[in-house]
């Protein structure tokens, strides 16, 4: 039979030692990695959202997921009224809200955006 199978190959192989802690630790730091890297900064930014949300009051200038610049005129549980020119409102829904502007963005951008059209307006005729 050792002409098949050399001897080396046949003894029998030496018991394989039991992975003790230092088998798991590479596998918990890599779990710990992930949670550090994706799921805790993940878990944070939905709860500033959350609480971005509940704090949404009339008046205040925000942006939607859209890009739309708009002011806050009615706020509901499940949709919001904005104002994005003069008399012109939009209804969308409360989560489509990505940021809060600070005061004063939406009534200087208006002022720029009619200043723009003023001017190109006159400029035509």
């Amino acid at each position: 039979m050792s002409f098949f199978i050399s001897d080396a190959a046949a003894q029998a192989a030496p018991a394989a030692s039991q992975p003790g802690i230092e088998g798991l630790l590479f596998p918990l730091a890599i779990l710990v990695f992930f949670y550090f890297l994706f799921i805790r900064p993940q878990a944070k930014r939905s709860k500033e959202q959350k609480a971005m949300l509940k704090a949404l009051a009339k008046g205040a200038e925000v942006v939607t997921s859209g890009g739309i610049l708009g002011k806050v005129a009615e706020v509901d549980d499940n949709f919001v009224k904005l104002e994005i020119n003069e008399n012109l409102f939009i209804r969308v829904q409360r989560h489509a809200i990505a940021n809060m502007m600070p005061k004063g963005t939406y009534k200087a951008v208006n002022k720029k955006s009619n200043s723009n059209l003023s001017s190109k307006s006159k400029s035509k005729s």
